[in-house]
């Protein structure tokens, strides 16, 4: 009798997001704070234009959320992912492993998953690390984002 090859893969190759548990889909985050840059998107072309203007809750040490828990009720256009609006949410970079699975992609080697080294998603200078240039709270308006922006993705 041969063992089920399903069982000897990570569970990020053989489930969908909606059926991976609570920290399985919190382990897919691989820190490299992107998702916790403003972005900026033209009302005309719907162009996505990434800046390196952070969230007010935005630990650059650690390139997470310094409050995690309580983010959407202290900046209420924080947005959660879900397994149904990952695939709707066209500024997610093409990097975060949330894009990729759903997608059906594979994760890059240094996804901290792939790695087993949490550190790797930064060495390999993929996260935003080091890349923080102003916090959305000392944005005077939004004419100074522009002053941040990034060609293309982060």
């Amino acid at each position: 009798m041969s063992a089920d090859p399903a069982q000897s893969r990570p569970f990020w190759e053989t489930k969908t997001l909606a059926e991976m548990t609570a920290g399985e889909w919190e382990s897919l985050c691989d820190g490299c704070g992107k998702c916790c840059m403003s972005k900026l998107i033209d009302e005309d072309t719907e162009e996505i234009h990434y800046t390196t203007v952070a969230c007010r809750l935005f630990d650059a040490a650690s390139c997470r959320c310094s409050d995690y828990e309580n983010r959407q009720a202290r900046v209420p256009d924080c947005v959660r992912l879900t397994p149904d609006n990952v695939g709707r949410l066209v500024w997610l970079p093409s990097t975060c492993a949330y894009r990729l699975i759903d997608e059906g992609k594979p994760l890059f080697d240094w996804h901290p998953l792939v790695s087993g080294d949490p550190m790797s998603v930064h060495e390999a200078g993929v996260s935003v690390f080091g890349r923080i240039t102003a916090r959305e709270q000392d944005m005077a308006h939004d004419g100074e984002y522009l002053d941040h922006l990034v060609d293309g993705e982060l």
